[in-house]
């Protein structure tokens, strides 16, 4: 079944806004101080910014292949979905727009994961930038929480893409550390204010993405949910 661009598109843009979100971006400036360590050494920077990437791109596609991939192939799990998915799809994009416009708050633990996993992944050398990227991406907070299972899940059972749609997402949580992982091979000086900018940029992002979410979820709601078109 191929997978649409457009919906591809949306999967990155919910990556990148769970990126820029507080606690995820958090868990970001550390993984960028873990790989800027070494800035006398560009390639080792780009290097250890490329295996961050892949050790979120892995949790979340072994997330992927858990979750949407055991439902899919349940034959009478897949049958119910592909009946009532849209029907669960509205109230569940309203929860997730009401955490993200932030209606809802929920506790978060993520920053004492993120630590702990900072101290781990020093073990680990090179490959800690890996372990680092995994052990992050299952930091959930209820930001990234609400946007993975709230929205990428439901997206890829109903593509029926367990493993596309969760990589095309890890990319796009890991891509802030991406772009500055090659600032600072660069030697660029002005990270300062790229983190301001990017903490602007993602209270518009979210409060936007939040509103789209309450629109198309109470559409969902009203048309497939309660039926008013029946």
């Amino acid at each position: 079944m191929m997978v649409p661009l457009t919906t591809v598109g949306a999967v990155l843009w919910l990556g990148i806004l769970t990126s820029i979100s507080p606690c995820p971006m958090a868990t970001n400036i550390a993984a960028i101080s873990f790989i800027g360590r070494r800035v006398d050494r560009p390639g080792y920077v780009l290097l250890t910014g490329l295996l961050y990437t892949a050790g979120r791109c892995l949790a979340y596609v072994l997330l992927g292949v858990l979750l949407a991939g055991s439902l899919l192939s349940a034959p009478g799990v897949s049958h119910w979905l592909g009946k009532y998915m849209y029907r669960l799809l509205g109230p569940i994009l309203i929860l997730t727009a009401m955490i993200l416009l932030g209606l809802i708050s929920l506790p978060s633990g993520g920053g004492r994961i993120g630590q702990w996993a900072q101290q781990r992944a020093e073990k680990f050398g090179l490959g800690g930038a890996f372990v680092l990227g995994f052990l992050f991406a299952l930091s959930f907070c209820p930001v990234s929480a609400a946007l993975f299972f709230g929205s990428l899940i439901p997206i890829t059972v109903e593509q029926g893409s367990a493993v596309l749609l969760p990589l095309v997402y890890g990319v796009g949580t890991a891509l802030p550390v991406l772009v500055f992982a090659f600032l600072i091979a660069l030697g660029a000086n002005q990270l300062a204010r790229a983190f301001d900018k990017i903490t602007r940029f993602e209270l518009w992002a979210r409060r936007i993405t939040g509103a789209v979410f309450l629109l198309i979820g109470l559409f969902f709601t009203l048309f497939y949910t309660i039926g008013i078109n029946r």
